[in-house]
């Protein structure tokens, strides 16, 4: 390549046997893509159809499953280009964009589930207060915030990378992630600290925020009937899941960052992968089938599609 080309476009190495696995690759993501939509499509049809599901419980899953939605469609169709071309690059500016949406959708992933957490709080705890406090306002409310937020702060980064020189031009990953910073000529000290930041604001807090919610929950519940806690249960097991997945992919986006040159290129192929399939796919299916509301309409629609093809 030219110092002109190299300039405006970067490549990403990260892709293993291309020449050897392109078609085996594209039809495995091809088909996860498939899965990640129609299981999350499923998930906010059921919930925008059925009036029983206008709670703000399922508005938050239905949230989460649009968010799984925006941010697989942000990496997947990039991907297949990638796979079906000879040479995997992208412009600076392109992955720059893509750098910000992956980092707001996943931060976003967790706002929603700290307010999923603070709906189980107040409807298990303050069950009087519920209608009250969990109004439609706060819904919205939480809803911006959970989208809002994330974009401002990775907003800060991502204008700040736009103005640093490169001096390499080929990244070790298959998207544009953390491993992007490691093209600049001079390492920001900003950065780093503010991401820092970002990692304590985003996922630190959250976290923190969730356990001691579900904390507060488990001592409500443990002087109650056993109805009562299996009724707990079955709506708070599905998030505890849902948010231990996601913190391991979170690390495990923080491995390949960290880490990236102790690594082999398979095992951060594989690592990279899990990140982009499990949360958006794992989500609508652990729901699905751990909700019983929404598991009951899931079997209903099942059978009349069943019905209609016999």
């Amino acid at each position: 390549m030219d110092a002109e080309f190299n300039g405006t476009f970067i490549t990403l190495g990260g892709f293993v046997e291309m020449d050897k696995y392109r078609y085996l690759y594209f039809v495995i993501l091809l088909m996860l893509y498939i899965l990640i939509l129609c299981t999350n499509c499923t998930i906010i049809c059921l919930i925008w159809i059925h009036r029983d599901l206008h709670e703000p419980m399922y508005i938050f899953i239905a949230a989460l499953s649009l968010n799984s939605l925006l941010f697989s469609t942000v990496i997947y169709p990039k991907l297949f280009i990638d796979i079906l071309s000879h040479k995997q690059t992208i412009s600076y500016s392109a992955c720059l964009f893509q750098y910000f949406l992956y980092y707001t959708f996943a931060g976003s992933d967790f706002l929603l589930l700290s307010a999923m957490s603070y709906d189980r709080y107040v409807s298990i705890c303050k069950p009087l207060h519920y209608p009250t406090i969990m109004g439609k306002r706060t819904v919205i409310v939480l809803l911006t915030l959970a989208w809002f937020l994330p974009a401002c702060k990775v907003a800060v980064p991502t204008v700040i990378n736009s103005q640093q020189i490169l001096c390499d031009f080929t990244t070790k990953g298959i998207l544009c992630n953390n491993t992007m910073l490691k093209l600049h000529c001079v390492k920001s000290a900003f950065l780093t600290f503010y991401g820092l930041f970002i990692m304590m604001t985003s996922v630190v807090v959250p976290v923190t925020f969730i356990l001691f919610t579900y904390i507060k929950i488990f001592i409500t519940t443990y002087h109650r009937c056993v109805e009562f806690k299996k009724k707990a249960a079955e709506t708070c097991l599905p998030h505890l899941m849902v948010l231990f997945i996601f913190l391991c992919l979170v690390l495990f986006d923080v491995v390949i960052a960290r880490l990236e040159s102790d690594l082999s290129k398979i095992v951060r192929l594989i690592m990279t992968v899990q990140v982009l399939v499990y949360n958006p796919l794992f989500n609508p299916i652990i729901y699905g089938v751990k909700m019983k509301d929404i598991w009951k309409h899931i079997k209903r629609l099942f059978c009349q599609l069943v019905n209609k093809i016999i």
